[in-house]
């Protein structure tokens, strides 16, 4: 199992700020596809995915227990 936290505007189109999500030994794009799937919504989302705090990659292993962090887009000045 890995925990998916959701960030800001993720929070509000998944309307959840976290769940488990069962660990079948993908990487981070393949992660990302099954959350399009199961939040449509999410779909055009530019985000970043953060594993165990550290900014991932798409190509990024996951493994179980790994925390993820699904960010939006932050503009700031």
């Amino acid at each position: 199992m890995i925990t998916v936290h959701y960030f800001a505007g993720v929070r509000e189109l998944t309307g959840t700020a976290q769940e488990i999500v069962p660990y079948t030994g993908q990487t981070v794009e393949e992660l990302q596809l099954q959350l399009l799937e199961k939040y449509p919504e999410m779909q055009g989302s530019a985000v970043q995915f953060a594993v165990n705090e550290e900014y991932a990659l798409p190509g990024d292993a996951l493994a179980a227990g790994d925390v993820i962090a699904v960010i939006p887009p932050v503009s700031g000045g």
